[in-house]
């Protein structure tokens, strides 16, 4: 049950976000509790829009978004589960959203999330969403884990909210999160080390070679598979996240969606100091061409993700730092 204070501490949120962030902060406390005592929410349930398989809690958290956010001043509606963008009302704010992002993940216990953008609405309902990640007016996720805790930026740094299991509310944890500024934890799924380009190859082999490699620090590797479980430890403790594009069929431009994963979570990274890019590029100065256009998606402590840029901008016949060394070298 509520208390009097409604979903969530909305004293710390400006104005024109209370309503929308009430109704994710609403939506997201029930979809805790679904995803806490349901089974069997991880059976296929289909495709979406871009091919990818659904599982049955993906068509139900969509649905419960897109309904808790009509009628709080949010006009169109950027789904990755919906071919196209919804109307929901009349209203200055346009959301894109990805519901339930890990959701291949439920049946392993795994930390799963909801992101979040929005941005001012346009007339014409895509014009709304494929624009610069820079035009973003606020951005966030909710993940459900040991703590259901939504992490949002209205554009003046990053702040974290708990979810209150005996009042049902979101309360104020952290006003101001900062990335560590450096911090030696990699993040990439090492399996395709075959197929990655060789700018990426040559920095997972520099970080691999320790303290003794031209990186100078002994890393470690994480790797969730789960993003919104992977900017929560960024966030935490600072790391790089890479997710390169590479030369399997259908991730020649990456596996992550620009529109609901990417550039809300750039937002987040950057308002709290740290870095985001394709790469190489800065991904908030990046126009999506198309709803679920995917990319290439670098992020974490500032210091590391430009050394991951430098690798990129380096001949292709060595690494960045001239590095030989490196269990994956190629």
């Amino acid at each position: 049950m509520l208390d009097d204070a409604g979903p969530i501490d909305l004293q710390p949120v400006p104005a024109a976000f209370r309503a929308p962030l009430a109704g994710i902060a609403a939506a997201a406390r029930d979809l805790a509790l679904t995803i806490a005592g349901g089974a069997g929410l991880g059976a296929a349930a289909g495709r979406n829009a871009d091919g990818d398989h659904q599982v049955a809690l993906d068509l139900l958290a969509d649905a419960a978004f897109r309904d808790a956010l009509a009628g709080t001043g949010v006009r169109w509606y950027a789904s990755e589960e919906l071919d196209d963008v919804a109307a929901l009302g009349e209203g200055a704010l346009a959301v894109a959203i990805d519901p339930l992002d890990g959701s291949s993940n439920l049946d392993v216990n795994v930390s799963v999330g909801t992101i979040f953008g929005i941005y001012p609405a346009e007339a014409d309902p895509r014009a709304s969403f494929l624009r610069p990640g820079r035009d973003l007016l606020a951005a966030g996720y909710v993940i459900y884990g040991p703590q259901t805790a939504l992490v949002a930026s209205f554009g003046d740094g990053v702040m974290r909210f708990v979810l209150d299991a005996a009042t049902g509310a979101f309360r104020l944890a952290a006003p101001d999160i900062r990335v560590p500024p450096r911090a030696p934890e990699f993040a990439i799924n090492a399996s395709n080390h075959r197929h990655w380009p060789q700018p990426v190859r040559a920095f997972v082999g520099d970080c691999l070679a320790g303290a003794e490699g031209p990186l100078g620090h002994n890393f470690n590797m994480r790797w969730i598979a789960s993003l919104v479980a992977e900017v929560h430890r960024i966030l935490t403790r600072g790391g790089v996240f890479l997710y390169p594009a590479d030369d399997r069929a259908g991730y020649e431009h990456g596996r992550l969606r620009r529109v609901y994963e990417c550039a809300p979570v750039a937002w987040l990274i950057e308002q709290a100091g740290g870095r985001a890019t394709d790469g190489a590029e800065r991904i908030l100065d990046q126009a999506a061409t198309s709803l679920h256009e995917r990319t290439p998606f670098v992020f974490g402590s500032a210091d590391i993700v430009a050394s991951v840029a430098a690798y990129h901008a380096a001949p292709p016949e060595t690494s960045a730092l001239f590095g030989q060394r490196g269990l994956f070298r190629s």
